[in-house]
């Protein structure tokens, strides 16, 4: 009898060790199946019955945004005194390079810098053998920027002109020692040019000391207008081939638009046309082209195109046929040849960065 008894015992010990087996190695086997196929919820997540109302998640937390280059590093420049030796200095601030970020540079790495020095290393060649060049690195407004709402694409102008004014500032502060100096800029450079007359070249004491040492300003592939010019006096339109402390600005078309983001419909620009020098509607012949120059170390093109001064005070460029110049960027519409600003007129324009460069000389000698 005893021994029936430990006969039963034994076999329900072994049920019950063999259950416990058999529980374990489903557990295992679920957390094998978690691992290899995750939840949708983080495993710190409850799961939200049925019938429950669903639990609200926080908005994301938008990226920080990144600080200011520091601009007593000479990596925050891409060029910096680059010339020793020339008589004025040229400050020039580098074009919308940046096709991929939502709206600023934050993320200033070497493969977006090496963007900024390939579209300056032609500009440059226009200023190069006048001035002594300085250029900063900024979180510059995107392409995509440009296609945001107006107080979303005035926010993105604002982080990039606190770049460009921060470096501006570090330069007049430790580098320009009153020497004579040109502002120079394409497209977004264009436009930081006119914020800094604003900003620096307004009725103070420096103000009138930066006006006396400046140049000119090549505001290239921008719209300077009335408007401007009532609420800023400094910013004063360059009427003719030598006049010092003014802007030469235009922007390229090929007649057939009414409107481009750099000039709306309704606003007349102020241009002046860098073939002969006029503000007017008068025509210039290609004759007058000294070269075209497409890109970095190409042989000028002469007599490569003419021009004039359209209603909208856009410059109309003739000679070129418009599909073989396409905008681009769909931000421009075709007939926008914004891109090719100063590559149509490049020799042009480095001969007159040296004439007005040199009238200024004259003046203050």
């Amino acid at each position: 009898m005893r021994k029936r008894i430990w006969i039963v015992l034994l076999i329900v010990l072994i049920v019950v060790l063999a259950a416990i087996g058999i529980v374990r190695g489903i557990n295992a086997q679920k957390r094998m199946e978690t691992a290899v196929v995750p939840s949708a919820l983080p495993a710190n997540t409850a799961q939200t019955p049925a019938t429950a109302e669903p639990v609200p998640t926080a908005a994301p937390t938008p990226a920080p945004e990144a600080e200011s280059p520091d601009y007593n590093d000479p990596d925050a420049w891409a060029y910096f005194a680059l010339g020793e030796g020339r008589d004025v200095d040229v400050f020039i601030i580098c074009p919308t390079v940046d096709t991929k970020s939502e709206s600023n540079s934050f993320d200033l790495n070497e493969k977006l810098k090496s963007r900024f020095l390939y579209a300056l290393d032609l500009e440059k060649g226009i200023f190069a053998e006048t001035g002594r060049l300085y250029s900063p690195y900024y979180r510059q407004m995107s392409v995509n920027a440009y296609r945001l709402s107006a107080s979303e694409r005035e926010k993105a102008k604002t982080v990039a002109y606190r770049d460009i004014s921060d470096a501006f500032r570090w330069y007049l502060d430790h580098e320009n020692g009153g020497r004579p100096l040109i502002l120079a800029g394409f497209s977004q450079g264009g436009e930081m040019c006119l914020e800094l007359l604003k900003e620096y070249y307004g009725n103070t004491a420096e103000g009138a000391a930066l006006r006396s040492k400046l140049v000119a300003v090549y505001a290239l592939g921008w719209a300077v207008t009335e408007q401007d010019v009532q609420d800023y006096p400094q910013i004063v339109p360059a009427r003719g081939e030598l006049d010092t402390g003014t802007v030469i600005s235009f922007d390229c078309e090929d007649g057939t638009l009414t409107e481009t983001i750099i000039i709306p419909a309704g606003i007349k620009a102020l241009s002046i046309n860098p073939l002969n020098w006029k503000t007017d509607g008068t025509p210039a012949d290609r004759s007058l082209n000294l070269g075209a120059v497409m890109d970095t170390g190409a042989e000028p093109i002469p007599a490569f195109c003419g021009a004039y001064i359209g209603s909208r005070g856009e410059l109309v460029v003739t000679d070129v046929r418009t599909e073989d110049y396409p905008p681009g960027l769909d931000i421009f519409p075709e007939g926008a040849f914004h891109l090719y600003d100063y590559m149509f007129f490049f020799t042009n324009l480095k001969q007159n960065v040296a004439d007005r460069t040199a009238a200024f000389l004259a003046e203050v000698r």
